[in-house]
């Protein structure tokens, strides 16, 4: 079959161009003129979606040719724009930056060519004029299998300035769909990890898109960004399904291991998950009423939408809960997960929620499956900078100055409820934190770059790590979970 969803990948020069700006505020823009939008970006950013999801009113979802496979990008994208008008694509860093050493792979040009979707290029124009028509004509002839549509033009200094720079690119041929000023409220907070995720700031967060969308909407040529993007390409691939996907893979191995027992020895099979349902409208009702609790807040904002459209296809009720105000986990919890997010910032609260904690202790004593990365590792540790966390492990965890970022190839070095030993896996690392010991008498896996050697813990039905994966690369993930769940 044959799919044509008009769309847009808006890629710049390198990062801090302005992309996640005129990005978001594309989205906000075309919702306001009352099409359906289909928020992306490119890579395993966790906080840009965030914005996307506030400007389009869809959940915002990741498309990484690295963590996922190329093979998945395609049908991932057609699976999250079913029904929409227009789709667009945010870009990750500089349009050819990839998977460092690996060519072109993950990059925004790797994911535009899979898509066969054009490229509007944001270039911060703030200190030149007609140099601009060289940069932009080295980054749309670099590879022709790219297409350069057109350029936003950002940080524009004023008439003058703007004149000169569409001279120098009308002379170079490229289309320019818009020129942007400096405009201080667009600007929004960073800190340690980048953008202050939305779920931390709420009204300013609404604010902050509201002015993207009215900058872009004064500034660029909307009809002529939609014409652009009728102009994409044809894919040829159905669109991802969590409930087909896991129809057709292989179940895990049974039987599925006990607390305290030994694992089959047979890998799980694989296939690929859909988006969140379950945390955006009323619960699906399983049949059997098991309740997978899954950590969110403004704590533990980093997630997957597939994720939980896995969970919930292979047969959990899916249920949110803050980790920050709830004192107790979801009536029926048999399963926990713990994403990404920013316990640093709110080890306090975290600590002060004794209730919670003591809960979160309990049910990982009973052999329940808990699955954790990266935040949610820190949350099951004994201290975090000194707080009381969790306790479910015996390993303490501190702030760093360094940044800890990259992606991995990891293999599983022990059974555990998400994976039977020798399972591969591809996922990144992004923190300043540090956990001490680095991995537990079991660990969770083996990484070989930038340095080898053993990471997380698995003990009981507990698999706790950094490594952030995406379960759509290797479905049978979340099968096992679900079943770990009814069996422990």
């Amino acid at each position: 079959m044959t799919s044509s969803v008009p769309r847009l990948v808006i890629a710049a020069p390198s990062s801090g161009s302005g992309k996640t700006t005129v990005a978001t505020g594309l989205m906000a823009a075309f919702a306001a003129r009352g099409l359906a939008v289909s928020p992306h970006k490119v890579g395993p950013d966790y906080i840009d979606p965030g914005y996307h999801a506030l400007a389009s009113g869809r959940v915002g979802r990741n498309l990484d040719a690295y963590l996922c496979g190329p093979e998945l990008v395609a049908p991932l994208f057609l699976h999250g724009a079913r029904g929409c008008d227009i789709a667009v694509v945010e870009g990750v860093m500089g349009m050819f930056d990839g998977a460092a050493g690996e060519g072109e792979l993950a990059s925004t040009a790797h994911v535009a060519k899979l898509l066969r979707a054009p490229v509007v290029l944001v270039v911060d124009a703030s200190s030149q004029s007609r140099s601009v028509a060289a940069l932009v004509h080295g980054f749309a002839s670099w590879d022709p299998e790219v297409r350069v549509g057109g350029v936003i033009l950002n940080k524009v200094a004023s008439d003058r300035h703007e004149a000169l720079l569409r001279e120098a690119l009308e002379s170079a041929g490229v289309p320019v769909f818009g020129v942007l000023r400096r405009v201080a409220q667009v600007d929004t907070p960073s800190r340690h990890l980048g953008l202050v995720p939305v779920a931390e700031r709420r009204g300013a967060a609404v604010d902050a898109v509201a002015a993207m969308a009215e900058q872009v909407r004064a500034g660029c040529d909307l009809d002529g960004l939609v014409s652009l993007a009728r102009g994409a390409g044809a894919l040829s691939c159905a669109a991802w399904d969590a409930a087909e996907v896991l129809a057709s893979s292989p179940p895990p191995p049974l039987p599925v291991p006990s607390p305290g027992a030994a694992a089959p020895s047979t890998p799980p099979g694989g296939s690929a998950p859909r988006p969140p349902s379950a945390l955006e409208g009323p619960r699906p009702q399983t049949p059997d009423g098991l309740v997978v609790a899954v950590a969110g807040g403004p704590a533990f904002t980093f997630s997957y939408a597939e994720h939980s459209e896995l969970l919930a296809a292979a047969g959990a009720e899916v249920v949110p809960f803050d980790p920050l105000r709830d004192e107790r986990l979801p009536d029926g919890t048999a399963g926990l997960v713990i994403g990404g997010g920013f316990p640093e910032v709110y080890a306090a609260e975290l600590s002060a929620n004794e209730p919670l904690r003591k809960a979160v202790s309990a049910l990982a004593e009973t052999g329940a499956p808990v699955a954790a990365e990266c935040a949610g590792l820190l949350y099951l540790c004994r201290e975090l900078d000194g707080q009381p966390m969790c306790g479910v492990l015996d390993a303490s965890a501190r702030m760093e100055d360094r940044l800890t970022l990259g992606y991995r190839d990891a293999v599983a070095v022990s059974d555990s409820s998400l994976a039977v030993a020798g399972t591969r896996m591809r996922g990144h690392e992004f923190h300043r934190t540090v956990v001490e010991p680095e991995a537990g008498d079991a660990a969770a896996w083996g990484v070989r770059v930038p340095r080898r050697r053993l990471e997380g813990f698995v003990q009981r039905g507990v698999h706790a790590s950094y490594l952030h994966t995406h379960w759509a690369s290797v479905p049978g993930v979340a099968r096992r979970f679900v079943e770990r769940c009814r069996t422990s």
